[in-house]
């Protein structure tokens, strides 16, 4: 590790010690380190650019992490920002580390294409903020409640896939019991506790695990009243990123029936920081939702 590195690369020991691999949240890091040194250097993007005999525009997606890294580009912009040897020596390897499967890649034969930059993002956040219309957070599920989901959906066609996705499912939830996990912020509509989408002994457990969950300090769980006043809903899942370091973009991630979108754009991240204050300010409080969570598994019971 470099000299200064903790000053440089805020957050990177959370990702080097952890038992497992997240490649998005070390290109991440590390994109944002070369923006910074850069800036630094007091070169503009497209100096950066004439180095690499390329667009300014992919200088900008190297920079926030939209695009594996390339050792060669890497080395030639380190070589133009004025690192010493060791400095880039130790830098690449960590490109190298970057670019290797994240822990994810043994659920590939279940795993969509368009997900698994979804998880890898998840695990790097800091902050995530989601919003749930019809089902409990894929975090927040019990492996039984998360199976029931995988059986009924229409995209799964037998039992042992419907298990590997609750398997991948719960799997995700580790990042919660990170030294420094996320913070997760979940809006549920009421809907949620009452859409019986598996046997009732396995609702009750999952209303009464989500309680539990949300006592957690770094969990804050608020449920959408039927009877809100404010009368908002986007009608559809979002799930809002922020990073640490905070220069990195924030990700807006919205998911389809067979695909997925991921905004970046500044006045896209804050549309739907928007929405989501808004729905936010027609929850319940934390203590109230939790009443009508525990109220939820007693019907269940």
């Amino acid at each position: 590790m470099f000299a200064a590195e903790q000053n440089r690369l805020p957050r990177l020991e959370r990702y080097l010690s952890s038992p497992r691999h997240n490649p998005t949240a070390l290109r991440l890091i590390l994109a944002s380190q070369l923006r910074r040194m850069r800036l630094t250097a007091s070169l503009s993007p497209i100096a950066a650019s004439d180095a690499l005999h390329c667009s300014d525009s992919k200088i900008s997606r190297l920079e926030r992490g939209q695009v594996q890294l390339k050792e060669r580009d890497v080395a030639d912009l380190l070589r133009l920002y004025g690192a010493g040897a060791q400095e880039t020596e130790e830098f690449l390897a960590l490109v190298r580390r970057s670019n290797e499967a994240g822990w994810w890649h043994c659920f590939e034969d279940v795993l969509p294409k368009w997900f698994d930059k979804f998880i890898g993002l998840q695990e790097a956040a800091s902050v995530i903020r989601s919003y749930e219309v019809l089902l409990v957070p894929g975090l927040l599920q019990t492996p039984e409640y998360a199976r029931a989901v995988g059986e009924g959906s229409d995209l799964v066609y037998d039992k042992e896939m419907a298990s590997r996705r609750a398997e991948l499912r719960l799997a995700r939830q580790e990042l919660l019991d990170y030294p420094d996990p996320p913070k997760l912020w979940v809006v549920l509509e009421e809907a949620v506790l009452h859409r019986q989408v598996a046997p009732r002994e396995v609702m009750a457990h999952q209303m009464r695990h989500l309680a539990v969950m949300a006592q957690r300090p770094s969990i804050r769980v608020q449920v959408i009243p039927f009877d809100a006043v404010a009368c908002v809903s986007s009608g559809f899942p979002i799930t809002h990123l922020r990073f640490d370091p905070p220069e990195l973009p924030e990700i807006v991630y919205l998911e389809h029936v067979d695909d997925a979108v991921y905004l970046s754009k500044p006045e896209e991240a804050e549309q739907y920081r928007s929405i989501l204050d808004r729905l936010l300010n027609a929850a319940e409080c934390p203590e109230s939702s939790a009443l009508r969570i525990q109220a939820a598994a007693e019907r269940y019971a």
